[in-house]
């Protein structure tokens, strides 16, 4: 249910209202009681969104969350130097010295 916010043309007064979305506005003030409030556009609850991607990790199918691991699998493989072929050239050119 959303908080609407009201204002009296009479006196003023400033309120915030927890009201179902199908009730009628109010129109009575509870600090003068006249029939002067009228509601009023607020700036309303902000979304936030924290964390990275929550699209990617809330919403995604599971077929695509196990090829997006894949291929970042993939790619942190391909990235890695080779070790096979520099560590036994240093070794043997150090045993000839």
């Amino acid at each position: 249910m959303p908080t609407y916010d009201y204002e009296c043309s009479q006196c003023g007064n400033k309120w915030e209202e927890f009201q179902s979305i199908t009730a009628k506005p109010l129109r009575k003030c509870p600090a003068c009681g006249k029939l002067k409030a009228k509601r009023v556009i607020g700036a309303g609850g902000g979304i936030i969104f924290k964390g990275s991607g929550f699209y990617q990790t809330d919403y995604r199918s599971s077929s695509y969350k196990k090829a997006a691991e894949a291929d970042s699998k993939a790619q942190s493989e391909s990235s890695k130097p080779p070790s096979g072929d520099a560590g036994s050239t240093n070794k043997s050119s150090s045993s000839d010295s």
